[in-house]
């Protein structure tokens, strides 16, 4: 599989500060790894940088086969990935994860998306990667849900302008939770756009917990963390609840 490599633009060339920074971060995601960053070489005027937090399989060979920049940094994805952007050169951030897919053109929607006036931010639409009818009821919300309160989630993809998110202090350093308090704090700045392109994700949380109880578990979560409980509190209920059936 050919490496990750800057692409030119055909008849023009972009501005210099029309990078995109894409950061990944991993743990374990060998099996899902390749099929994204396969996606982003597609791209043009990207630099990738896949932020591992000690994974026990060959992702990091991967990256590096793939010709991404790779860090490896303590576990958390809050950190994983304040730290990618604190190394990237880009002007835009695009925060993905590893088990996604991307829409073709994703770095020009991404663009056009930003030069929008008014925009804070952005994500995309989700779509799950699996048949069946609980899955496609899962997708409808989510997207009704990110487009009417504008709180996408973090299997969305979200892009936002470097200055931006470092002088909103990045993804607070949370256990979970840290993409819905980013986009708490940036819908205060501006308008989230949710473009109708879709992210495809891997179903694998819903068909590992079943669709139901997955659904379940993150409303309660959403709603104890509004009412205040501790995010400590909240991943130690989610970690039970992944193992308890």
């Amino acid at each position: 599989m050919a490496a990750l490599r800057p692409m030119s633009t055909p008849g023009h060339a972009l501005k210099r500060n029309e990078r995109i920074a894409v950061i990944v971060p991993t743990l374990d995601e060998a099996g899902h790894l390749d099929a994204l960053l396969a996606d982003v070489a597609k791209a043009r005027e990207v630099e990738v940088i896949v932020v591992d937090g000690g994974s026990r399989d060959d992702t990091v060979a991967r990256a590096h086969r793939m010709g991404a920049r790779v860090m490896t940094k303590p576990p958390g994805r809050a950190l994983q990935m304040n730290h990618g952007a604190a190394a990237a050169c880009g002007r835009i951030l695009f925060f993905v994860h590893a088990d996604s897919r991307l829409p073709r053109g994703f770095d020009n929607l991404i663009r056009r998306a930003l030069s929008r006036p008014g925009v804070a931010a952005g994500a995309f639409s989700l779509r799950i990667d699996a048949p069946g009818a609980g899955l496609r009821f899962v997708e409808y919300w989510a997207n009704l849900r990110s487009r009417h309160l504008k709180m996408p989630y973090g299997d969305q993809g979200f892009f936002l302008e470097a200055e931006r998110f470092h002088q909103t202090g990045g993804f607070p350093v949370l256990p979970i939770m840290e993409d819905f308090e980013l986009m708490r704090r940036l819908r205060a700045q501006g308008r989230i756009l949710i473009l109708p392109a879709a992210i495809r994700t891997s179903p694998r949380r819903w068909l590992n917990m079943g669709v139901g109880r997955t659904t379940l578990i993150n409303q309660i979560i959403v709603a104890a963390y509004l009412a205040g409980v501790p995010p400590q509190k909240l991943v130690r209920f989610y970690r039970r609840s992944k193992w308890v059936k």
